[in-house]
């Protein structure tokens, strides 16, 4: 039986809270191999609660990204606008 990566998914998934979004992608990715091989009875299911909770805060972390994405562009789009009254 293959051990868990419980733990390095959690630190991923909280990396990818904390500092950088698309740290989130592998947790998430990560993750949900990890729990199927869990179900499957080839990974050692002890860390099942570690890898679910690491593979949440990925998604937290990408959904995070996304709005400071879009939040980035709206505020662009916001001062292009504002620059092109100025000009006129």
């Amino acid at each position: 039986m293959k051990p868990h990566r419980g733990t390095l998914i959690m630190v991923l998934g909280i990396l990818g809270i904390v500092l950088c979004g698309f740290l989130g992608i592998p947790a998430w990715i990560m993750a949900n191999a990890d729990l199927r091989q869990m179900d499957a009875g080839t990974m050692d299911p002890s860390g099942r609660s570690t890898t679910n909770a690491g593979r949440i805060c990925g998604i937290i972390g990408i959904i995070l990204l996304i709005l400071t994405i879009i939040f980035g562009v709206v505020v662009a789009v916001g001062f292009g606008g504002a620059m092109m009254r100025q000009r006129h």
